[in-house]
């Protein structure tokens, strides 16, 4: 409990004696790039091909001749929306930009660079960690619409090109029954995931104490308590907004 008692003065920290906007807007953009930009080819490669893997699992599994063939895209589609786009790429981004949030704060801690931001007094949580949690809400929702497009696209090529489906029935299949809540849904969670995952990782490189292999230790605990947060939230959000 001490050390969620902590977590939540860490993040009071954060609100406290900060700087001019301009230094956290240039802050904001280089950690967007960092944090999102970087991240686009890992969410690509594997939305695409758990959108595939969806699809041909899906028409594999669907042997019924009552069931109509459109009902693998609905499938796939709803798979994509609800929980494969927002929670796989979340865990996916927690161990890419989870460890490197955490390593990089561990390193400055145990190099002494925080410490010199106090001296001079700066408020280097507010510093450094404020536009790396900002930066992680704007751009987890971006990515996590383009890996729900790139899935439902993958499925789309793996249906078509292996002849599970037909074109005509995957465009069908994907307009058939669809809910617009479902995008709000989708696009909340990575929202919530983003502040979690970048928070949990600064507050675990931030206090890091020791040496090098201390820094790898914190940045294991920032990935592994992230994903388990992430799959919490998941499931708490599921049940609130659902």
């Amino acid at each position: 409990m001490s050390v969620i008692g902590k977590y939540f003065i860490f993040l009071g920290t954060l609100f406290s004696k900060g700087e001019k906007l301009p230094v956290y807007w240039r802050r904001l953009m280089e950690e967007c790039v960092g944090i999102g930009v970087s991240s686009i080819f890992i969410v690509a490669i594997v939305s695409t091909f758990i959108g595939a893997v969806s699809c041909i699992q899906t028409a594999y599994n669907l042997v019924s001749p009552i069931i109509p063939v459109s009902t693998v895209a609905l499938i796939v589609r709803d798979m994509e929306i609800l929980e494969l786009a927002p929670t796989i790429t979340c865990v996916v981004l927690a161990g890419k930009v989870g460890s490197n949030i955490a390593s990089e704060l561990g390193t400055m801690r145990i190099t002494e660079q925080i410490d010199a931001l106090e001296v001079m007094g700066i408020n280097s949580s507010s510093y450094l960690v404020l536009p790396k949690v900002i930066a992680a809400m704007l751009t987890f929702p971006m990515l996590v619409i383009f890996s729900a497009f790139l899935g439902i696209m993958g499925g789309y090529l793996a249906g078509t090109l292996t002849g599970v489906i037909t074109e005509r029935d995957y465009l069908y299949g994907i307009r058939d029954s669809f809910v617009p809540y479902n995008i709000f849904f989708m696009c909340i969670k990575p929202f919530v995931f983003g502040f979690l995952i970048a928070s949990i990782s600064s507050f675990k490189g931030y206090f890091t104490e020791g040496g090098a292999l201390e820094v790898g230790k914190s940045s294991t605990d920032a990935v592994t308590n992230s994903c388990i947060s992430v799959l919490i939230a998941d499931y708490l959000l599921a049940q609130l907004l659902l």
